[in-house]
């Protein structure tokens, strides 16, 4: 049997047992050390694991994964997402449709110390659901934004995805996190203006809440202030050149615990949640690039990745058509394969078509981001409404999944006005020395 057609089996074997419930990282490991041994050798192939294993686990650039994830961890114990809300809902609250506004603020804002799409939109549906349905807001509006706002985790940085991107194609973490910032407020703008448009057609769906004072106003934004801090402290620190990655991931998660501390707002047991929630997830991702590395080196010597690239690059069409071909493939896979997952796989794959196609990385490194948050919020896999519909049980899942319609649309709007004007996310990182 040729290695392609071993390579394609090994595909197939894949997305049938990512379908049955099987954990995507061990089922990458075990399909790539299955298929390394078939086309090699068992002996290599029991290298080669032992290999990907220790050096995945024992990267010393992947520990800015476990940093930003406990950075964002102890932010949401020590209560500045409340915060954030509290603020947000002072200023927009009274409009109809403000609560959901705000909803999308606070997401912005907590992203921007948080790095995770699922932990940022737990975050805001403990936060935030019981706020709007205390106002009678519509369960659809208000689970859909929750679960459609919490996808800016991976795009307003610092973004695990970035990270995980960043080492596998070389590229420098720093400006890929600075390369989505612009996209990241341009998307916060398109989800707003969605919100404005729905709540204007059904003005039932969110009721205006009580107005607020200008003193309780200008109050509400000393809750900004740990947000802000961090923020200037981590992606200053990056922009100025004074951090790597994985020291500004060091920083910020220390600098989130001394203002946690100092608030007295971080108790003993909100600190060892933290502890394990970081430990747990960090070890889901991990495993997961593991998983992929085995699975990618398979890959390699099947031949697929360097096959479908010449296939691609020789097709008789614009460059632009090219790359519209290949954003599909994403988006379709996005439905059916967990963000991460369909990184490690696909990268490889199409990184070198598009640096081929003369496409500058950092931007298709923003592209694949924006397309990874269309996969938490469409089914059937969509993570982001199965998380917020764990927090919302009295809410059906096909609500949930309909609440989010609106969003998704401004965010494959989002997706496409980087095609003609890639600058919206190459401006900045442009400006760093």
């Amino acid at each position: 049997m040729s290695p392609t057609a071993v390579g394609l089996i090994g595909i197939v074997a894949l997305f049938l047992f990512i379908f049955s419930r099987i954990p995507v990282g061990y089922v990458m490991a075990i399909i790539g050390f299955l298929g390394f041994g078939y086309l090699v050798s068992f002996d290599a192939s029991l290298n080669l694991i032992a290999k990907d294993i220790f050096s995945v686990f024992g990267s010393y650039n992947l520990t800015v994964i476990p940093l930003f994830v406990l950075m964002g961890q102890l932010a949401y114990h020590s209560g500045i997402s409340t915060r954030l809300f509290d603020a947000a809902y002072k200023w927009i609250g009274h409009v109809p449709g403000g609560l959901a506004i705000a909803t999308i603020g606070a997401c912005a804002g907590f992203a921007a110390i948080c790095g995770s799409t699922n932990a940022t939109a737990a975050t805001m549906a403990a936060t935030t659901l019981p706020e709007m349905k205390r106002y009678n807001y519509k369960p659809e509006l208000a689970t859909g934004v929750v679960a459609a706002g919490g996808s800016l985790g991976i795009l307003i940085p610092p973004s695990v995805i970035f990270i995980v991107y960043g080492i596998m194609t070389e590229q420098s973490i720093g400006k890929l996190f600075i390369a989505g910032l612009i996209p990241g407020l341009l998307l916060t703008i398109l989800f707003i203006l969605s919100i404005m448009i729905w709540t204007r057609l059904k003005p039932d769906l969110g009721p205006p809440g009580p107005k607020t004072t200008f003193r309780e106003k200008i109050t509400s934004l000393l809750g900004l202030t740990e947000t802000i801090l961090l923020f200037l402290l981590v992606m200053g620190g990056l922009f100025a050149g004074f951090f790597t990655p994985t020291e500004a991931g060091a920083v910020g998660a220390l600098g989130t615990l001394i203002l946690a501390v100092m608030r007295r707002t971080l108790s003993w047991k909100g600190f060892v949640t933290s502890l394990f929630e970081t430990t747990r997830s960090s070890c889901m991702i991990l495993v997961i690039v593991a998983g992929a590395t085995i699975f990618g080196h398979f890959l390699a010597i099947s031949r697929i990745p360097f096959d479908t690239a010449n296939w691609i690059s020789s097709l008789p069409l614009p460059r632009d058509a090219i790359m519209l071909m290949i954003i599909l493939l994403y988006l379709m896979g996005g439905c059916f394969i967990d963000s991460l997952a369909l990184i490690m796989l696909t990268v490889p794959i199409f990184y070198p078509v598009v640096i081929h196609l003369g496409y500058d990385p950092l931007w298709f490194g923003v592209i694949i981001v924006l397309i990874t948050q269309i996969g938490v919020i469409t089914p059937p896999v969509g993570i982001n409404v199965y998380v917020v519909s764990g927090v919302a049980r009295d809410v059906p899942l096909q609500v949930i999944f309909r609440g989010v319609i609106p969003l998704l649309i401004a965010l494959i709007i989002g997706t496409f006005l980087l095609i003609p004007f890639p600058q919206i996310a190459l401006f900045l990182p442009g400006l760093m020395r």
